[in-house]
């Protein structure tokens, strides 16, 4: 059974900094891209950032670009993000997902909230 289990997250100051982990069960991690999604009170979800099987190649949605970092542990299973110079408008559910030919998988998401 395919699981992804997001941990961290919580209530940080804008300008601070927070990690979120997934770690994934029931699969071959090693072998596939992993993305962050977001959902932000009242909107849709938003494709934060992926990286491929390997760890080598990564990408993000421009509003990150410069102060998020997504990174994978194949020996521990494992999906950070590492989230710096947060503003209010982070403040959103984050996702851990993958996507297989014929599904997609979901962690239940991780609270991110942004105030002062």
């Amino acid at each position: 059974e395919v699981q992804l289990v997001e941990s961290g997250g919580g209530l940080v100051q804008p300008g601070g900094s927070l990690r979120v982990s997934c770690t994934a069960s029931g699969f071959s991690f090693g072998s596939y891209s992993m993305t962050w999604i977001r959902q932000a009170p009242g909107k849709g979800l938003e494709w934060v950032a992926g990286i491929n099987s390997g760890g080598s190649k990564a990408d993000y949605t421009d509003d990150v670009k410069g102060r998020f970092t997504i990174s994978r542990d194949n020996s521990q299973n494992a999906l950070v993000l590492e989230m710096n110079n947060l503003r209010p408008n982070d403040t959103a559910v984050y996702y851990c997902n993958i996507v297989f030919p014929s599904s997609t998988y979901w962690g239940k998401g991780i609270q991110v909230t942004v105030s002062s």
